[in-house]
């Protein structure tokens, strides 16, 4: 077995979570007063929200935003790398004075999920007993997120946003923010995300879900604990690897890739692929900054989102929302694909025919191609 000693290379934490003690970066922390009903039964208690906030709340409340996160994000929306914070703001192109979430004119605020891993409650938080949640988490859906979200805009003195915006798994809890409290939404900006998940979206999933929990340092969950190098940092890598495959298109892998080696050794004599490598440093990436048992949890999140549970169906409930609304796809999103953003157009009154945003990279162009975002935002903060 490698270890420091023998690789002389230090190995990682069992869990790439934040945790008490670490640098706190920019974040503040709401905690919830009660505990926290969940929509399949049961409550969380101790719940607080990791968030962070840019610009000034006007008087009246009426200039705040709300940008939630994807899937592997925080609330690190803007700004750049530093003590907590081990990686730039994900939308920093969008987010700051001049920009196009001006933050001399609206006050943004960008939560960490519930169920998250950098300062939210998830299951490497400790619980009211002091242990950690790990494995005796309970199991999440994004209503139980957005409760949770709106307790905290209670907190802050927001009764509704002027502009909910999400994509991916953000957009998933952006558009529950409308469709379930639709006097808190005024205006609504969904990227690359749909009404519910569908069977592909799910069987992807699922697939690097059992990944994660076939390491054998698993420990059906609760691992935290056990020291260096004993994290299921196997399975979490190998279920980035799945993931990203699907985060970007065929086209962009063929044309910065294609079958190229890593260090000009052939494949076939020993070597190995450049793809493969790219695969590796995110997955590398990842395991660094973010908790294996909380990437199940949200997983499972994504799969359980079906914005017509319990409401009548899919287009039952996308006749709630009053917000005025901007749908956009990526051209080139195999993940997501431009269909489910039909459909969301579609059925929402006040949204015209949805936005197509231009990119090779695929799914994680509502990521890169911030110039075409900022125009969508644009169009909602005119």
């Amino acid at each position: 077995m490698n270890t420091a000693a023998t690789t002389g290379v230090p190995l990682l934490p069992a869990t790439g979570a934040w945790q008490p003690g670490d640098p706190r970066g920019r974040r503040r922390w709401h905690s919830l007063d009660r505990p926290l009903a969940l929509e399949a039964g049961g409550e969380l208690p101790g719940v607080r929200l990791a968030f962070e906030t840019w610009g000034r709340l006007a008087p009246d409340a009426s200039n705040a935003v709300l940008v939630l996160h994807a899937l592997t994000g925080d609330s690190h929306a803007a700004g750049p790398a530093g003590p907590g914070h081990p990686t730039a703001g994900w939308w920093d192109a969008l987010i700051g004075p001049g920009r196009a979430l001006d933050t001399d004119r609206w006050f943004v605020v960008a939560p960490n999920v519930l169920g998250g891993c950098q300062g939210s409650t998830g299951p490497s938080s400790y619980g009211p007993d002091g242990r950690r949640w790990g494995g005796s988490f309970p199991f999440l859906t994004q209503r139980d997120q957005v409760a949770a979200e709106a307790e905290l805009a209670d907190a802050l003195g927001i009764g509704s946003w002027a502009l909910v915006v999400g994509g991916s798994m953000g957009g998933m809890r952006a558009l529950e923010w409308a469709v379930g409290r639709p006097e808190r939404t005024r205006a609504l900006l969904l990227l690359a995300s749909p009404a519910a998940a569908s069977a592909e979206q799910i069987a992807w999933a699922a697939v690097q879900s059992h990944a994660i929990r076939s390491d054998p340092h698993w420990r059906g969950g609760d691992y935290h604990d056990a020291g260096p190098g004993r994290g299921p940092h196997a399975g979490l890598g190998l279920a980035r690897r799945l993931a990203h495959v699907t985060y970007r298109s065929e086209g962009e892998l063929r044309s910065r890739f294609g079958r190229s080696s890593q260090n000009g050794e052939e494949p076939w004599r020993g070597g190995r692929y450049a793809v493969e490598s790219y695969l590796d440093h995110h997955a590398a990436k990842l395991v660094r900054r973010f908790d294996a048992a909380s990437y199940v949890v949200l997983t499972e999140a994504m799969n359980a989102h079906d914005i017509g549970r319990s409401r009548g169906g899919t287009a039952a409930a996308l006749r709630r929302v009053t917000a005025t609304t901007l749908v956009a796809g990526v051209d080139s999103d195999r993940l997501y694909p431009l269909p489910q953003q039909a459909e969301l157009a579609a059925g929402i009154p006040h949204c015209d025919r949805p936005r197509i945003v231009e990119s090779p990279y695929g799914h994680d162009g509502f990521l890169i191609e911030t110039d075409q975002v900022a125009s969508l935002v644009g169009e909602l903060t005119a």
